[in-house]
This record gives C-alpha cells, sequence and structure tokens, in this order.
C-alpha cells in the first residue's frame, strides 16, 4: 500500500502566503494548477516564437510536482525562506529530504518516474517552471491589490522587478499579452 496520493491530496490544506491578509486564501494544489498551466504555455511560446525545443508536457508536469514537498514541510514564508543564505540553504535540503521521502512512498516500479519531477535536475525545463512560479506570485499580487488589499502593495512591486528581470523572452511575451488582463473585472473581460 503507497500513501503518495494520500499526501499529495493535502496540498489542499496548505496555505500560501501566511503572513499576509488575503482577500482570498490560495492553498499549494491550486497554486500547482496555476504555474501547470503558465508554465505550460510558457513552453509553448519559447518553442513556437523564440525557436525552443523544450518538452511542454515535461514542463506542466514538473510544474504540477514543484510544490509537492510541502505536504511535508509546510509553506515557509519567501520572507523567512530567503531570510539569510544559510536558511535558504538548509530549507533546500528540507525539501530535498521530503521529496526523497514522497519518491519512497512510490511503488519502486515507478520510484524513478516520480524521482525525475519530485527531483528534477536543473535545466531549460525547471526555469521555465520556476519563471512560472513568480509569475504566479505576481499575479496574485495583481488580483489582491485589484480587489483593493493594500497587504500586497510591496509585494506586487517586489515580484513585478523580479519577473521583469527574469532574462526569458517568452516571460516577457506572457508578461504583455496576458497580464494586464489580471487587473481587470469580469465585466470588463467581456
Amino acid at each position: 500500500m503507497s500513501h503518495f496520493f494520500a499526501y499529495l491530496a493535502r496540498m489542499k490544506f496548505i496555505k500560501r502566503w501566511g503572513l499576509m491578509h488575503n482577500t482570498y486564501a490560495e492553498n499549494v494544489q491550486e497554486h500547482s494548477l496555476r504555474v501547470a498551466q503558465i508554465a505550460h504555455a510558457l513552453a509553448l511560446i519559447r518553442n513556437r516564437l523564440f525557436g525552443g525545443t523544450v518538452d511542454p508536457n515535461r514542463v506542466t508536469v514538473l510544474a504540477l510536482y514543484h510544490d509537492a514537498s510541502e505536504v511535508l514541510t509546510g509553506d515557509l514564508p519567501a520572507p523567512i525562506k530567503y531570510f539569510n543564505p544559510e536558511i535558504q540553504k538548509a530549507y533546500k535540503t528540507i525539501e530535498a529530504s521530503a521529496s526523497e521521502k514522497l519518491v519512497a512512498m512510490v511503488p519502486e516500479a515507478i520510484a524513478e518516474d516520480y524521482r525525475a519531477v519530485l527531483l528534477p535536475e536543473n535545466d531549460d525545463h525547471l526555469a521555465i517552471v520556476k519563471a512560472a512560479d513568480k509569475l504566479c506570485a505576481y499575479i496574485k499580487c495583481l488580483e489582491e491589490t485589484a480587489a483593493g488589499n493594500k497587504e500586497f502593495a510591496q509585494a506586487e512591486q517586489s515580484l513585478r522587478e523580479t519577473v521583469d528581470g527574469i532574462d526569458l523572452p517568452e516571460v516577457t511575451y506572457f508578461v504583455e499579452t496576458f497580464v494586464p488582463s489580471f487587473r481587470l473585472t469580469l465585466d470588463e473581460l467581456g
């Protein structure tokens, strides 16, 4: 018997943005879906518009599982996670240990397949997932500030600078093409 998917089902209980007042709560499960959708789009944009050769399906799967370790670690708020290099390094070690524990839950016949998505090597695919993750954080800030939540104003500015600093043309294209809509109301989206 494997507890792997029972653990993954608990992603919906892990709240993000724990130190901030939210107009709507966001959990790790819904965040992972949004990251997967945006990462998939970034991969397609890279391939179709910028001559890339990444596998959109691999990017999507990596994105679906990119925060899976948080079912064991919880979501550590960014101000703590990035407070200093020692904490950041220690947390990466904790995340890797949690991912190893998740891989150990998977039946042996498919364990290596899950190791490849839970503990991926750093490559172009993972770079796209990381960019999508930052875009999602920025979009969350846009949604919160558009709803009148000033709590996210500073984070919005900081994340916009981070997103602007991502040296991937597909990110710039996504920001210019899709991001402005996130400030609109449903009626304005028409």
